[in-house]
């Protein structure tokens, strides 16, 4: 069955760097666009970023655009989110998500989620 496993969060200081992994294993990684989303505490969840199979085109919120890039190496199934410049305000659960198809859409599959804490 599909699984999608996050890793990578923790505590760190305003203007530091954190980089989220994501592993895929249950479908065809390569084919389908992937997401990563937000949830922070008592708010709903935020979309964040968006990556096409084959990782040539990408896509951002403007809350994070120049500052964190979606990445994907389909060799090894894994999702990444490479966090610079932390604010505060990007203290959240973070997810990532598989799409329903290879042309993007809404998601159908989440992981657990790792937890990023912004903070001096």
């Amino acid at each position: 069955q599909v699984q999608l496993v996050e890793s990578g969060g923790g505590l760190v200081q305003p203007g530091g760097s954190l980089r989220l992994s994501c592993a895929a294993s249950g479908f065809t990684f390569s084919t389908y666009w992937m997401y990563w989303v937000r949830q922070a505490p008592g708010k709903g969840l935020e979309w964040v970023s968006a990556i096409n199979t084959g990782g040539g085109s990408t896509y951002s919120s403007d809350s994070v655009k120049g500052r964190f890039t979606i990445s994907r190496d389909n060799a090894k199934d894994t999702l990444y989110l490479q966090m610079n410049s932390l604010k505060s305000e990007d203290t959240a659960v973070y997810y990532c998500a598989k799409a329903t198809s290879a042309q993007g859409g809404s998601m159908d599959y989440w992981g657990k989620g790792t937890l990023v804490t912004v903070s001096a």
